[in-house]
């Protein structure tokens, strides 16, 4: 147990039954009445965001939530099969879980794993990735330092849109967090 005056973002708390992480806090001492606290919440399995408030001090109930470096090692058709990196254990995770993530994975990649008394709650990718463009129009000369974009598939599988001086078989960087955005190409 914790109270409001303990909220941390990141911290996983479970209200009635359900896992809500922390996406923002904010405490709020009006002129006239109590204290409160302002949270922003997002609900660990579905992703749903609510806000919600509580008077300072509340007691909440926190959850455990054990965050650990797993190996992604393929798909068996149904399901995807991480090694846990410390005691070399594997576990099976539902595609409904892993989400996006799929879309960024290659065999060997390093992901975070969240569990909640063995119970897996989701995948969490690095914040960037680097990977191989397998297929894209080729570029024209004079396209190098215009805003304009164009298709391009990576070697995962997943379509992506790249400035139109990226090659085909070039390296890229590619942002995780909002879908699956360029960052920049990979030297060497």
């Amino acid at each position: 147990m914790a109270t409001t005056n303990d909220l941390k973002n990141g911290m996983v708390l479970n209200i009635d039954g359900q896992l809500w992480s922390v996406v923002e806090f904010q405490h709020v001492k009006p002129g006239k009445g109590p204290a409160f606290v302002r949270t922003k919440l997002k609900n660990v399995e579905s992703g749903k965001n609510v806000d919600r408030t509580f008077n300072a001090g509340t007691k909440v109930e926190t959850a455990t939530v054990d965050r650990r470096t797993y190996s992604y090692l393929y798909n068996d058709g149904t399901n995807y099969v991480f090694m846990d990196t410390g005691t070399y254990e594997q576990i099976e995770v539902s595609p409904e879980l892993v989400g996006d993530a799929a879309n960024y994975m290659l065999e060997n990649t390093d992901v975070i794993v969240a569990t909640n008394e063995g119970r897996v709650l989701f995948v969490e990718l690095p914040a960037s990735v680097e990977l191989v463009v397998n297929y894209t129009e080729p570029g024209v000369v004079g396209d190098s330092a215009t805003g304009r974009t164009k298709p391009a598939t990576l070697e995962t599988g997943h379509e992506i849109q790249v400035p139109l001086f990226i090659e085909q078989g070039e390296k890229i960087k590619v942002d995780t967090r909002d879908g699956g955005s360029y960052l920049s190409r990979v030297k060497g």
